[in-house]
């Protein structure tokens, strides 16, 4: 088994407490589902975000889904002239037999912009991935 990086990023609209939850959330289930990662083969996780968003640390979204025991962090991304504002990054640290191939990474919202040779997944069912988001909170 091989330690491997797992890379997601989204944006938000606004400087907003919930709406940081939300987006977070929402990318961190979208790596889990795709990758198939289960939480005990996470050896940490590091969340960056730039400059303009400070309402809320994302890794709470992690905590809420599940992610108890993950070691987490978060900082701020380097600020460079022209870069995606109200951006959310994620590096997970995963212990998996997968190669870097199988790796699916996950960029949504106006972070496609970032890699938009990794996003070639289907459209998200937004309501089917809330659901399975709550019940993840509701066991956590």
């Amino acid at each position: 088994m091989l330690c491997r990086g797992v890379r997601g990023a989204t944006t938000v609209a606004s400087n907003n407490r919930e709406e940081i939850l939300t987006a977070t959330r929402q990318m961190l289930a979208l790596l889990i589902r795709r990758n198939e990662i289960d939480p005990a083969d996470v050896a940490s996780a590091v969340f960056t975000v730039t400059e303009d968003l400070d309402a809320e640390f994302p890794a709470l979204a992690a905590r809420q889904l599940g992610w108890l025991d993950v070691p987490l962090l978060c900082g701020y991304e380097i600020s460079v002239p022209g870069s995606l504002p109200r951006c959310i990054r994620i590096l997970v640290h995963w212990n998996t037999t997968k190669s870097q191939r199988e790796i699916q990474h996950v960029y949504e919202r106006d972070a496609v912009k970032l890699r938009p040779d990794l996003c070639k997944a289907p459209p998200v069912d937004l309501a089917e991935l809330e659901a399975w988001i709550n019940e993840r909170m509701r066991k956590g």
